[in-house]
């Protein structure tokens, strides 16, 4: 069985968490605590230089980083269902707007960037919150205009690479105090993907490391 370390609230696990039950793939949960530093440590910087989760280790022992790189992996290890179609303009599409959310927005406003903010530049909590909604609302505000307004989903019918990034990141969007009746057609999303299984398995508060 495949292992993931990850930590209950960390965005980037919480999309490899969708991706692995949309593919019905089980794995074997490992929480690495953000907040103790544990991603500092020997231990957890020999399965990934860059101290970052989440980590997928194979079988075999091969260890796999970035989310966005897992996601690639499950869709051709385990094709059925696909989070990728095989169309190249709707995957260019899908892989854009996927990047906007995991380029753009999350990188901001990740733990370790607003540890930052706070101990070198003396914001308190409240402005780091509103550093936080800022950037998100804006990239939210392409993403809004970016959606097919006819599809259940993002742009397809069935839930995709995208989805695995939209929904952490609205998890986050409210963690933060951003106004999401903005956002109709995420929510609508959003509301298309808490429907299913796989997205309610990985709701943070559904990990065994929660709180």
């Amino acid at each position: 069985m495949m292992t993931l370390y990850g930590y209950w609230r960390s965005s980037a696990s919480y999309r490899v968490r969708i991706a692995l039950g949309l593919k019905g793939v089980d794995v074997r949960h490992v929480p690495v605590n953000l907040r103790e530093g544990e991603q500092l440590l020997s231990e957890h910087s020999a399965r990934n230089p860059q101290g970052y989760l989440p980590v997928l280790e194979l079988e075999d022992g091969t260890r796999l980083t970035q989310s966005l790189a897992i996601l690639d992996y499950l869709d051709s290890a385990y094709p059925t269902p696909s989070i990728m179609p095989k169309d190249a303009i709707l995957r260019s599409r899908i892989l854009a707007a996927s990047l906007v959310i995991a380029s753009d927005i999350s990188p901001i406003q990740n733990l370790s960037v607003l540890k930052y903010i706070r101990s070198e530049h003396g914001q308190e909590d409240a402005g780091v919150k509103k550093w936080s909604a800022h950037w998100i609302a804006k990239g939210f505000e392409s993403l809004e205009k970016m959606g097919d307004p006819k599809t259940e989903f993002f742009y397809t019918e069935t839930p995709m690479f995208f989805e695995c990034c939209l929904v952490p990141q609205i998890y986050n969007a409210r963690r933060f105090g951003v106004d999401m009746d903005r956002f109709p057609k995420l929510l609508s999303v959003e509301t298309a993907c808490q429907a299913l299984p796989a997205f309610k398995m990985a709701l943070p508060e559904n990990q065994r490391d929660a709180f």
